[in-house]
């Protein structure tokens, strides 16, 4: 199993004892493996933690650890003592295929599943993502007209609508916000905030190590 890289750890040094809310286009269910409350968490474009049936109809989604893990030592993947898990010495011995009963079926018709990820309309925004969405509306209203930091991450141009620009109105509607972006090569602001911008252009992961530990010194 992939285990969170340590940006994920200092991140969590850096918010621990704050209140923040995470909003995040990534898919990888890595800050839960990390650590962060689930219940200030927002995967706006699915989770691959999460299965949902590939009839769209179907507006739910179903937890698939607990498959993953079984699916993992049927392959011969070796768990390890503290549950995760990694490749045998001899790597020939590794199958790829799994029996028929471990096959992943929906648990309420018996048909095929497939990743809860926003690829078309067939997305399931089941109640927990209805339910992560209002908690962060929730917070966004509690923070209005308040000192806040919003913090962009590594933020591309192919969603810029879900945290981008959302962003850069926020700021700009309250005179207490500052913004912040880390970015490899696309650290920029509108020219009407950038007095209360702060745009970084390198490695995002050294940045916030750096941060992180210069907040423990």
């Amino acid at each position: 199993m992939i285990t969170p890289t340590p940006v994920y750890d200092d991140l969590k040094r850096l918010v621990d004892g704050k209140n923040y809310f995470v909003i995040t286009t990534n898919v990888d269910h890595q800050f839960q493996r990390a650590g962060f409350d689930k219940s200030r968490l927002f995967y706006t474009q699915g989770d691959y933690g999460l299965f949902q049936s590939v009839d769209p109809s179907i507006k739910l989604t179903f937890d698939n650890e607990a498959w993953v893990m079984r699916a993992m030592e049927a392959q011969g993947f070796v768990k390890e003592a503290d549950g995760a898990f990694a490749p045998p010495e001899d790597k020939s011995v590794l199958k790829t295929e799994l029996p028929p009963e471990l096959i992943p079926v929906c648990p309420l018709d018996g048909g095929e599943v497939t990743m809860n990820l926003r690829s078309d309309d067939s997305f399931v925004e089941d109640e927990g993502w209805h339910e992560a969405s209002g908690r962060y509306a929730d917070f966004l209203r509690e923070q209005e007209g308040r000192h806040v930091l919003f913090l962009e991450i590594g933020v591309g141009s192919n969603t810029p609508v879900i945290i981008k620009y959302p962003f850069w109105q926020m700021t700009d509607e309250n005179p207490n916000a500052v913004y912040a972006c880390l970015n490899y090569s696309e650290a920029f602001c509108p020219r009407r905030i950038e007095h209360r911008s702060i745009c970084i252009e390198g490695d995002s992961g050294e940045v916030i190590r750096e941060l992180a530990n210069g907040m423990d010194a």
